[in-house]
């Protein structure tokens, strides 16, 4: 399984990511969650150098033109409600993909908030076999969620490939997307991989709740 972190390398994105995390920057939804959109552009056009390529004729209005164009067949996943940005900014550049979305989400089972259920209640998606799926999840923490809306995606077929696309990922995360996921055919992108989770399964130094960051807390 590759996993490609981008902090790895000098580029823009370390911006976009230093503004999200910053206190004063996130108490502005819309820049917060236009950053979370360019960090998807981002990913989404690393990935696209991993897709096949095949020539193709363009009729101009002065002769045509030979480009090369993708082939496969996308289809881009999310799980409500926090992957929604980062969704929107893959679509704006996948913007003939097929898209498929999953309710997927965390309920402490205990009192002190140190245990963690996933609960799945809503999938929608097209047919995935020998797909390329790219399933953009902003936060990977303990990869719970990430393995239950997976589980309910294939449930419609079997990816020839799945991306996993994410802003923050933590190792324990990446090692629950390896442990879970199809080593052979899965590639993990992140914009950062940070040091590790808390007692109550939030990453540090992270960003906080980016659904809440995003859309505002819920109850």
């Amino acid at each position: 399984m590759k996993i490609i972190n981008l902090s790895d390398t000098d580029t823009i994105v370390n911006r976009y990511l230093a503004e999200i995390r910053d206190v004063e920057y996130q108490q502005n939804r819309l820049l917060f969650r236009n950053n979370i959109k360019r960090i998807g552009e981002m990913l989404a056009y690393e990935i696209s150098k991993t897709l096949t390529y095949k020539p193709h004729n363009v009729t101009t209005p002065l002769g045509t033109a030979v480009t090369r164009l993708p082939q496969d067949d996308i289809v881009l996943a999310t799980i409500f409600r926090a992957g929604l940005p980062l969704h929107e900014g893959f679509l704006n550049v996948f913007d003939h993909a097929g898209n498929a979305f999953v309710s997927a989400y965390r309920e402490y089972t205990d009192e002190q908030h140190t245990e963690v259920g996933i609960h799945v209640e809503y999938l929608a998606t097209p047919p995935l076999d020998d797909k390329v799926l790219i399933i953009t999840d902003p936060m990977l923490a303990t990869g719970g969620s990430l393995e239950m809306g997976y589980r309910a995606f294939i449930t419609k077929g079997e990816p020839r490939h799945t991306h996993v696309a994410c802003v923050i990922a933590t190792p324990e995360g990446i090692e629950h997307v390896k442990k879970t996921f199809p080593d052979d055919r899965t590639t993990v992108w992140c914009a950062a991989i940070d040091e590790r989770l808390n007692e109550h399964k939030y990453i540090l130094p992270g960003l906080g709740d980016a659904g809440d960051l995003c859309y505002g807390e819920k109850i």
